[in-house]
């Protein structure tokens, strides 16, 4: 599995294994270290790299493409290493987990699995547009129970909640994603059952296998 990317500077996704601490604040000095194998990815980089991959994602059904982000970077799925899934924005649920992000798609269709990636320059860190809802995904660190730290795509800005670090392991050719609001990797949650299953939440300390590892699709149709 490989992965492709959006036309400007701003993509990727990420996970691993662990608990989070309850009162977690944003880290926004990135103090965190960098798994063995893995690089963090700036904008202009992640051009680089995804561009020499060339590996896209066509949208099934009738053709059309997602809406174009307002930075005008084509758009980007999301897909779990884990499940071999596709992450999609479920704007139908009920709140409070209106806009929560899973990997249950088995194809792209859509708005639904479309995300923009958005370098910041100055932070240092991307923040991830859903294109299903036009909102910011935050990490939900005062959720409790199993759906603590879920990403949900539900901010119409983003601050210290909505910014993540991406990584390459260039051996694999995979992505992960840290949060830098409690400096733990996404993962995707294969073994929950119910409407949160195959959710991604910010839990994991490091990259320790396909829980956290996520591939990266150019969306095309």
């Amino acid at each position: 599995m490989t992965s492709a990317l959006l036309t400007l500077s701003a993509l990727l996704t990420a996970s691993a294994l662990a608990a989070p601490s309850a009162g977690a604040t944003p880290h926004n000095d990135r103090t965190a270290g960098v798994p063995a194998g893995w690089e963090r990815v700036a904008g202009a980089d992640l051009t680089h790299i995804t561009g020499a991959s060339g590996r896209q994602q066509p949208l099934s059904g009738s053709g059309g493409t997602a809406s174009a982000p307002a930075d005008e970077s084509g758009p980007l799925a999301v897909k779990s290493m884990r499940n071999g899934r596709f992450t999609a924005t479920e704007v139908n649920y009920a709140a409070p987990n209106t806009g929560a992000l899973r990997a249950r798609s088995t194809a792209v269709t859509g708005a639904w699995e479309s995300f923009a990636f958005e370098w910041d320059e100055t932070r240092g860190t991307y923040a991830i547009k859903s294109l299903a809802n036009n909102r910011y995904v935050a990490v939900e660190k005062n959720f409790t129970g199993q759906a603590q730290n879920t990403l949900r795509a539900r901010s119409t800005s983003a601050g210290g909640w909505e910014r993540f670090e991406v990584f390459h392991n260039e051996d694999l050719n995979l992505y992960a994603l840290r949060s830098t609001l409690n400096n733990l990797f996404v993962a995707m949650e294969n073994s929950y059952t119910g409407s949160l299953q195959y959710t991604l939440r910010a839990r994991s300390a490091d990259v320790t296998g396909s829980w956290e590892q996520f591939d990266l699709y150019n969306i095309v149709g």
